[in-house]
């Protein structure tokens, strides 16, 4: 029984069904008009189960069972379960980006937790940009909540090779532009690549943030790392119903618990697992939410102490998502890495993370690593600066060939997406491997919506004398299921006058990843002459949300916000009046 700090006249939903008046007879009885008895809901906790089930989402297609599965939970727990769909983001169908569309389901989540009567929440996501979004809404709402991770789907097969999602996606394409495969062997790639429901089963985004809210505590102790197929899963669910009952009569919210050192475990997790770089940009933007005031070189502070023990692709050399649950888990590997953390941060769980970790063992220290043998020595993402990103920008040290880590090469300039698609397999393109490609105008505003553009085409011609890797720079994201020597997120953007807009084809570009730096090897005075007689192009939109995204969007080193949702002095949003 949990430890009762509040009574059910407190409960924000006894503002709607226990006051005598009109108002509340309409809410109780157009409760009763659906079927339910008076006791179902008097007294009770009312718990909002935020559910981003879509048909156009595939790592989302098990939510409507496991929604039961949660109000199984809540109803045993003695709490009243209410299923609230939100907006869905399937990574791979909305467009522009689902980037752009994160603060609208951030909006959602915390417009519907507050102007329903929800004492306490269950947040259904998984899919990439779901889990900061959803989370940053109900940080914002500021009541009980616990994150329900969608889970990673089965490993992929083709004739035998186990595939990981997007990672050979990348790779084999490349062969079948390079004529190494057929468009058979690309169709049965395509036909095995995806098993099951579940998010992608790499290290990319979308295990990422999973792993980082379990990290910050949001999840149940070892939620993240369970495959979305396999039977614990829907325990998981029904568990997290049961608990988050507990945590309203608790009245236990995340301002009770997040601090500062829950942040940095998320950090020196995302480094130990070479996570996303897009983790750079939510947690950046969750931050912020819970009113922590965390900068992007903080990520780098912390690099330099933090091993890789997650030998999972793409950074690793062969492992997935089920191979790390079955080695044990993210706790395991954070039970390696017990010295580096924050062990009193306290969870949803109710107990620290220390007490959350403690006795999980490693079952195969190949997939995880010891920290005698890691993959890598230091953090798994890198940040830059230079004149080229005075604002900063991000690398995955471990995707990239290392002999282009320290680089020089010539500029090819692309203005857009378009102007790179039309140009880059012209067999008259000035370039070769030494080159540096540049991609402008793939921002926050360029795109816009800052869509996963990084991992830029190498040239067909270069494909075909066994070229695979190049220094790529650009102001977009990438998949974290991609690879290779792409420099991203750099800010300023280019559509605002960021450098990265005044580059031209034949400058030299120096990158040093060991010494943080991203050059633009041109003087000060010619970039001034270059910035004078720039000129910013008209925006997208003049109407809709995606005229407010882009009056108000934030870039890249400030976690893409909106302004007027991550602001240090605001207020805290009242609830509504009951009338």
């Amino acid at each position: 029984m949990a430890q009762r700090k509040k009574g059910a006249e407190e409960f924000r939903s006894h503002k709607w069904f226990g006051v005598k008046d009109l108002r509340s007879f309409g809410h109780r009885s157009r409760t009763l008009q659906m079927g339910y008895s008076r006791e179902d809901f008097a007294g009770k906790p009312v718990i909002g189960i935020i559910n981003t089930w879509s048909d156009i989402n595939p790592c989302h297609a098990h939510f409507r069972t496991r929604a039961e599965e949660v109000k199984r939970g809540v109803w045993q727990a003695g709490g009243f379960p209410l299923e609230m769909p939100a907006i869905t983001l399937a990574e791979p169908f909305q467009k522009p980006s689902t980037m752009m569309y994160r603060n609208m389901l951030v909006m959602e989540t915390e417009e519907l937790l507050r102007s329903y009567p929800v004492d306490g929440c269950v947040l259904m996501g998984g899919c990439d940009k779901t889990t900061p979004a959803l989370i940053m809404g109900a940080l914002s709402m500021n009541i009980p909540m616990i994150y329900m991770p969608a889970g990673p789907m089965l490993r992929g097969n083709w004739h035998g090779e186990h595939l990981g999602s997007g990672t050979d996606s990348w790779k084999y394409w490349a062969e079948l532009r390079a004529g190494n495969i057929t468009e058979r062997d690309w169709q049965e790639v395509e036909e095995g690549i995806a098993r099951s429901y579940g998010h992608c089963m790499v290290m990319g985004t979308a295990s990422t943030m999973t792993s980082i809210s379990e990290t910050l505590g949001l999840t149940l102790p070892g939620a993240a790392s369970i495959p979305a197929a396999d039977a614990n899963h829907p325990r998981m669910a029904t568990a997290s119903g049961k608990r988050i009952v507990e945590m309203v009569w608790e009245d236990w919210k995340p301002s009770d618990f997040l601090t500062a050192q829950s942040f940095d475990n998320a950090i020196i997790a995302t480094h130990a697992l070479s996570g996303s770089t897009n983790a750079l940009i939510h947690l950046l933007a969750m931050a912020g939410r819970a009113g922590i005031n965390l900068k992007l070189d903080r990520f780098d502070e912390l690099a330099q102490r933090v091993p890789v023990l997650a030998n999972i692709r793409p950074a690793g050399d062969k492992y997935l998502m089920e191979d790390f649950y079955y080695a044990g888990g993210l706790r395991a590997m954070l039970a390696n890495l017990k010295d580096l953390l924050n062990l009193n941060c306290k969870t949803v769980s109710g107990k620290t993370l220390g007490e959350n970790i403690e006795g999980c063992k490693v079952y195969n220290d190949d997939v995880i690593r010891p920290r005698s043998n890691p993959v890598s020595q230091t953090g798994g993402l890198a940040v830059l600066r230079g004149n080229l990103a005075p604002d900063g920008a991000v690398i995955k040290p471990l995707a990239a060939e290392a002999r282009l880590l320290k680089h020089t090469g010539r500029a090819v300039v692309f203005k857009n997406y378009n102007d790179m698609a039309a140009r880059i397999d012209d067999e008259k393109l000035d370039i070769d491997e030494n080159c540096v490609i540049v991609l402008q105008n793939g921002g926050p505003l360029g795109a816009p919506g800052m869509p996963e553009w990084g991992q830029l085409p190498i040239p067909k011609k270069l494909l075909a004398k066994g070229v695979r890797d190049m220094v790529r720079i650009s102001d977009s994201r990438m998949s974290g299921t991609s690879y290779g020597c792409c420099v991203l997120h750099v800010a300023p953007e280019s559509f605002v006058g960021g450098p990265l807009a005044f580059v031209r084809d034949g400058d030299l570009i120096e990158l040093d990843v060991a010494a943080r730096k991203i050059e633009l090897k041109v003087s000060d005075a010619e970039l001034a002459k270059r910035r004078a007689a720039w000129k910013q192009a008209p925006p997208h939109y003049t109407r809709g949300f995606g005229a407010l995204y882009e009056q108000r969007v934030t870039q890249a080193n400030l976690g893409c916000d909106f302004d007027f949702l991550h602001r240090d002095d605001a207020a805290p949003t009242p609830d509504p009046e009951i009338h």
